[in-house]
C-alpha cells in the first residue's frame, strides 16, 4: 500500500485522528491521536483487516519543554503483511504525564514503556511492571527531560552487581 493510499484508509478508519501533512514529515505517514483515544486507536490499527499493524518497532517520547502539551509519546508501527509503516503521536500534558499502556497489544512495548518512564517520567497506566529499567531505584528525577539540571548530584548507593562483586553474595557462617 502506498503512503497516499494509507492516508486515505486511515482517514476513513480513524476519523478522530489528525493526519499530519506529508510534506512536514518527509513523506512518512504520521497520525496525531488524543490521549483519551490512544488505546482504542492503537487497537484498531492492530486489528483492522486492511491496516494490520502487527509490530511495534519503537516507542519513545519527546519533551517540548516550552509548550503545552509538554510531551509526546511516539509509537512506530509496522505491518509485516501489508509492508507499510506509521508513526502515531500522542500529546501528553506536563501536569499529568500518563498514557494507557500498549503492552496488552504488543509485548515489545513492555521494556520500551519502562525506558520511557525511566527517562521522561511518563506513566503508562495498566503496565504490568512499571519500574526503572536503566537508572537505579534511588535515582532522583528523569534525565531526558529538558529541564533536568546537568549538574545535579545523585545519592550514592552501594554496588549491587553480583557479577562485578561475587563476594557480596557469600554468606558468613
Amino acid at each position: 500500500m502506498t503512503a497516499d493510499a494509507l492516508r486515505i484508509e486511515l482517514a476513513a478508519v480513524l476519523p478522530q485522528a489528525t493526519l499530519v501533512p506529508a510534506e512536514t514529515v518527509r513523506g512518512e505517514v504520521v497520525v496525531v491521536v488524543a490521549r483519551e483515544a490512544a488505546a482504542e486507536t492503537l487497537r484498531t490499527l492492530r486489528d483492522h483487516p486492511t491496516l494490520r499493524f502487527d509490530m511495534l518497532s519503537d516507542l519513545t517520547a519527546v519533551d517540548y519543554v516550552e509548550r503545552e502539551p509538554r510531551f509526546a509519546v511516539v509509537y512506530q508501527l509496522y505491518s509485516v503483511s501489508q509492508n507499510h509503516r506509521l508513526r502515531v503521536t500522542v500529546p501528553v500534558p506536563g501536569d499529568d504525564p500518563s498514557v494507557p499502556s500498549a503492552v496488552a497489544l504488543w509485548k515489545s512495548a513492555n521494556w520500551a514503556e519502562r525506558e520511557t518512564f525511566d527517562m521522561f517520567g511518563i506513566r503508562f497506566v495498566g503496565h504490568p511492571d512499571l519500574r526503572r529499567i536503566l537508572m537505579y531505584p534511588e535515582f532522583v528525577g528523569y534525565p531526558l527531560r529538558k529541564d533536568y539540571p546537568l549538574d545535579r548530584r545523585q545519592p550514592l548507593v552501594p554496588e549491587r552487581d553480583p557479577i562485578a562483586h561475587p563476594w557480596s553474595l557469600r554468606r558468613t557462617i
